[in-house]
């Protein structure tokens, strides 16, 4: 356990450091329609692969606030769709990641979705199916519409991504919290 926290620990700040997104993804095959979300190798960022305690949330002043956890990470205790999903938020991952049981109990059917974007993740390489999300929210923080990918295996833990926390107003890392403003 403590050489995944040391792996995802490093990872994270190499996806910080160089600018590149820790879940990186692209078309299988590519018909020259849009995309639902822009490659990082489409941009020239090489993607980076992933690495790879019960947290509190308190809403003050119109703020959400993720407390860090003993292990370092945010935990977000989030509502999607009407359901609990407990999230690692990672900043470096371009978008919200499921993982296969947490798009079950949303009520997402693997068997019909089109696992036909590629990604990387620390079990290796793995395939995507992009959903949208009627809604995130996060101790009050809500954001709708929400893209996400469902991964066909090699995730751990569903990821609160970019596609998340890059519509928020703002979000703050301190010391002993996340805090998201809607």
């Amino acid at each position: 356990m403590l050489k995944h926290v040391l792996i995802m620990s490093a990872a994270i700040l190499s996806a910080f450091l160089a600018g590149a997104g820790v879940l990186a993804f692209r078309a299988a095959t590519h018909s020259g329609g849009a995309m639902p979300f822009p490659s990082r190798a489409e941009a020239a960022v090489p993607p980076a692969e992933i690495h790879a305690s019960t947290q509190a949330v308190a809403h003050h002043a119109g703020n959400a606030e993720v407390m860090k956890a003993a292990d370092g990470h945010y935990w977000a205790e989030a509502t999607v769709n009407g359901r609990h999903v407990r999230f690692l938020v990672d900043t470096g991952a371009t978008a919200v990641a499921l993982t296969l049981d947490d798009a079950r109990r949303l009520s997402i059917d693997p068997a019909r979705l089109n696992f036909d974007r590629s990604v990387s993740t620390a079990s290796g390489k793995s395939r995507a199916a992009v959903v949208e999300l009627d809604y995130v929210s996060v101790a009050g923080a809500r954001v709708e519409h929400v893209p996400a990918l469902v991964l066909e295996q090699g995730l751990e833990t569903s990821l609160l991504g970019m596609t998340y926390l890059g519509r928020l107003s703002k979000f703050e890392a301190t010391q002993s919290a996340l805090i998201l403003r809607p």
